[in-house]
Parts: structure tokens; sequence; C-alpha cells
């Protein structure tokens, strides 16, 4: 199982994607407005912060097996945000 420093760098590097492709897309697309994005970028801040939280406080310490499971049920819902974010991202016109 990769570390807890990992995991937290996987984190904050997929916000950041998230925040990135949101400020491109407002900057290169004129019709797009600051209040479109700045929703999804708030969203994306608080998606970090919940994951870091929830990377250092894991369920079942005492039992490997549930903590592997609760990590790797966080690196799918880590996912399952991120595209979610990216999505809206993309969908904004």
């Amino acid at each position: 199982m990769a570390s807890i420093r990992e995991l937290k760098k996987d984190i904050n590097y997929l916000a950041s994607e998230v925040v990135t492709q949101g400020l491109m897309k407002l900057t290169l697309i004129d019709n797009i407005k600051d209040e479109d994005v700045s929703p999804i970028l708030g969203e994306a801040i608080e998606m970090r912060n919940e994951f870091v939280a929830r990377a250092n406080h894991p369920d079942g310490k005492d039992n490997p097996k549930l903590v592997k499971r609760y990590y790797s049920k966080l690196r799918a819902d880590l996912m399952n945000k991120t595209m979610e974010l990216l999505t809206k991202i993309q969908e904004l016109k």
C-alpha cells in the first residue's frame, strides 16, 4: 500500500488540476464568467480539505484489512469527485 504522504500528494495534485483547468477555461474563453467557475473552484478546495482530513483519520486503525478497504474507498471517492468536477468545468460554455 502506498504511504499516506503519497496519497496526500495525489489529493493535492488532483485538486490543483481541477483549479488549473477552471482558471484556464476562464482565461481562454471569453463568454465564461467568473460567477460560473468560482463555485467549482470552491468545490475543488473543499474536496481537497475533506480528502486530506479523511486520509489523516482512517477507520479501524487496529485491523489492517479495514484500513486497506478504507483507503481503497477513499481513492475511489477521490477519483469520482475529481472526474465530476472536471466534467462540470468541461460543460461550461
